[in-house]
C-alpha cells in the first residue's frame, strides 16, 4: 500500500500559529478525512476511571472536531465509530455504546442541521437496534438536502464485510444478465461500495499510537495520507486536528508514480 506513516512527534510540534493558519488557507486542503478514533478506555484507565467514562469523554471530541473540520473547509469526514469487531467487548460497555449512539444521533440533530451538514453512514446498520436504526434515518432524511460538510459514521462497519457484500451484490447483476464479468473493473467495485458518492480518504487520522489500519476503508485508503499522534481520542483537540491538516499540505503526494 502506498501509504506514508508519520507519528504526530515526527510532525509538527508546535500549536498552529497565526502564520501556519494563512498557509493553511491558501493551501490544497483533504477534501475527505476519515479518523480511527482510538484509546477511549485506555484514556479512561489511566486516569482510573470506568471505561465508559472514556466513551463518554469521546463524545465530547466528536462535537469538537465536527464543528473544526466544517469550519476548516473539509468537505467530507468519516468517522470509525463501532467497528463489526466491537461486538467481542463486555455486555455493559456495549450496552452503553449504543446508548451513546443514540443519545448523539437526538442530541446532535439540530447542529448538524444547523451547521447545514449532511449526514451519512456506511456498514451493517441494519444489525442495529431498531430504536438506533429510526434516529439514524430521521437524521439522514432531515439532513438530505443540506450542502455543507458530509458527516459519515462508520457503524457497525468493518472494511473486509464491505467488500463482500459489494461483491456479492456484483455477483447477483451478473447472475441476472446485468453485468457481465468483464466489465467488473476499479469504478464499478467502488460504487458498489458502502461510500459510492463520496471521494477516497486523502488524510486518514488515528489515534492513541497504534500503527494499524483495523479494517478500516481497505480499499478507499490506498493512497491516503496517514498521521499517527499519540494522544488518545478524549485528548485530542482542534490544534491536533490542524497540526495534521497542516502536515498534510507539506506531504508530496504521487500516488505510486514520480514528480515530474
Amino acid at each position: 500500500m502506498e501509504t506514508e506513516i508519520k507519528t504526530s512527534s515526527e510532525a509538527i510540534q508546535e500549536k498552529t500559529s497565526a502564520e501556519d493558519s494563512q498557509a493553511l488557507d491558501a493551501a490544497p486542503l483533504p477534501r475527505h478525512v476519515a479518523i480511527i478514533m482510538d484509546g477511549n478506555g485506555r484514556w479512561a484507565q489511566r486516569k482510573g476511571m470506568p471505561r465508559i467514562e472514556g466513551h463518554r469523554n469521546g463524545v465530547k471530541t466528536v462535537r469538537k472536531i465536527v464543528r473544526t473540520a466544517a469550519k476548516a473547509g473539509v468537505e467530507y469526514l468519516t468517522l470509525y465509530c463501532l467497528s463489526s469487531e466491537n461486538w467481542k467487548r463486555p455486555p455493559a460497555e456495549l450496552s452503553f455504546l449504543m446508548f451513546l449512539l443514540k443519545k448523539y444521533l437526538v442530541d446532535e440533530r439540530k447542529e448538524i442541521l444547523r451547521q447545514k451538514l449532511q449526514f451519512r453512514t456506511i456498514g451493517r446498520t441494519e444489525e442495529l437496534s431498531a430504536g438506533i436504526l429510526d434516529e439514524i434515518n430521521k437524521t439522514k432524511k432531515l439532513s438530505a438536502d443540506n450542502t455543507g460538510m458530509t458527516l459519515c459514521l462508520a457503524l457497525n462497519y468493518g472494511a473486509r464485510g464491505e467488500i463482500i457484500d459489494a461483491v456479492r451484490k456484483l455477483a447477483e447483476q451478473v447472475e441476472r444478465g446485468e453485468l457481465q464479468p468483464g466489465q467488473i473493473d476499479e469504478q464499478i467495485l467502488s460504487n458498489s461500495l458502502d461510500t459510492t458518492g463520496m471521494p477516497d480518504p486523502d488524510l486518514v487520522i488515528r489515534t492513541a499510537g497504534e500503527m494499524r489500519i483495523s479494517n478500516f476503508l481497505l480499499w478507499q485508503i490506498s493512497y491516503s495520507e496517514l498521521w499517527v499522534t499519540d494522544k488518545h481520542w478524549p485528548e485530542f483537540t482542534e490544534a491536533d486536528f490542524h497540526m495534521a491538516m497542516q502536515d498534510y499540505v507539506k506531504r508530496d503526494r504521487r500516488f505510486g508514480g514520480l514528480n515530474s
